[in-house]
């Protein structure tokens, strides 16, 4: 957990100034920043309209990904097309029931919009806002808005008339869940209270203005404090990414896998890794950024013996698996016994686009939980890692073969 904790703070601190925290803190909207690179893509940053909004601290949100506010009612169609824009790296806006800590429901419209590095064209982050949406802008189960001041009593009753004439047509078989959806989520000052929203809710033109108001802040915020370190970002990706570089989905489908383990590109000079997992890292003591677009070499040393080192230059050569006991070194100079087996990794063509390394500290080989020897967790790590490249490969932009 602490480990995480460490890629969660680099989120921002790799790319941003040291004051993006308190300008955003500043912002009075409700958002998150999501990290697409980092297993489980969470939220590396949450603001404090946000927090108020939903109940939590900031402790139970952050390292959390943002299915943890969806509930038994969400709609399950809705979170796939926010899934799908996430694997696209595309931006947005749909309406969606969320819950708070204390479990009560509430309609939200949300917009996503993907950040991206201005040099290379990757994704950086996700920023996600949530414009909750009241009572008064909501459009009614019988199809028409709420006019403001006129008695729910009798707004009730116009669609309960409305309503039976019309019920065979109705998704609902009760007259009380259109009470429930009259009085959900009003204003927070209100004594208004329900109990269930069952029927679908869409924001108004103001609320959608709101989002994208807030979405063109974040952003003018996170540009700023790119400059600032000269490692801009933008709204939109402003070049295509690099031969390499891995799309977000790719990205999410590796991160799944909880083992050490980098993949590198075949088809760049000098092999570089385009990958390194989480596990990797915290072997190696390694940040991300000063892995990727290296070669393997640089886990090498003095003591290092040669003949391994070519045993493992003729195995990419031939395309060929191989299975190796290398003395490597930590950032920190330290030294270790590293179970190595690199395996070539497929396309959906057949050809090898990458080959993937997958280590193991020998003073750490022993059985997982679920009863594995090193060797076998070793195969299954590559197995995991060809069905995410083969699968994904077929997708426009996230082939690199």
């Amino acid at each position: 957990m602490e480990f995480q904790l460490g890629l969660i703070e680099q989120s921002l601190n790799s790319r941003y100034s040291l004051w993006v925290r308190e300008a955003l803190n500043d912002l009075s909207d409700n958002f998150t920043l999501t990290d697409p690179s980092i297993s489980g893509h969470p939220i590396v940053f949450v603001s404090r309209g946000f927090l108020k909004m939903t109940g939590y601290t900031k402790e139970e949100v952050i390292g959390k990904n943002g299915r943890m506010f969806q509930g038994p009612k969400t709609c399950r169609s809705s979170v796939m097309q926010i899934r799908e824009a996430i694997r696209e790296e595309k931006g947005i806006q749909i309406n969606l029931l969320n819950y708070r800590k204390d479990g009560t429901p509430f309609w939200v419209f949300f917009q996503l919009s993907p950040v991206f590095c201005k040099e290379d064209g990757r994704i950086i982050h996700f920023v996600g806002v949530q414009v909750p949406i009241w009572k008064n802008s909501r459009k009614s189960i019988c199809g028409f808005s709420r006019t403001q001041g006129v008695p729910y009593e009798k707004e009730f009753r116009a669609c309960k008339s409305l309503l039976e004439s019309c019920r065979r047509e109705l998704l609902s078989d009760s007259i009380s869940e259109l009470d429930f959806l009259l009085n959900r989520d009003s204003p927070p000052d209100s004594d208004i209270r329900g109990v269930d929203i069952e029927e679908p809710c869409e924001a108004c033109d103001d609320e959608k203005q709101r989002a994208a108001i807030a979405i063109s802040n974040i952003l003018s915020v996170l540009t700023h404090h790119s400059e600032v370190t000269g490692r801009l970002v933008c709204e939109r990706r402003c070049s295509v990414p690099r031969v390499g570089i891995l799309c977000s989905s790719l990205n999410t489908s590796l991160n799944r896998i909880k083992q050490s383990f980098v993949l590198t590109d075949l088809n760049l000079p000098d092999m570089p890794i385009v990958y390194a997992s989480d596990e990797f890292l915290k072997l190696t003591g390694y940040t991300r950024r000063e892995v990727l677009g290296r070669n393997c070499r640089f886990l090498s040393g003095i003591d290092t013996d040669s003949s391994t080192l070519f045993k493992i230059k003729e195995s990419l050569q031939s395309e060929q698996a191989c299975t190796v006991r290398i003395l490597n070194y930590r950032k920190n100079k330290s030294s270790f016994w590293n179970d190595l087996h690199i395996s070539p990794v497929r396309n959906a063509s057949g050809k090898v686009a990458y080959f993937v390394g997958v280590q193991m500290d020998e003073d750490d080989k022993k059985q997982d939980e679920h009863g594995l020897n090193p060797k076998m967790k070793q195969l299954s790590t590559v197995g995991a890692v060809r069905v995410a490249v083969r699968s994904l490969s077929m997708t426009v932009g996230c082939s690199q073969g």
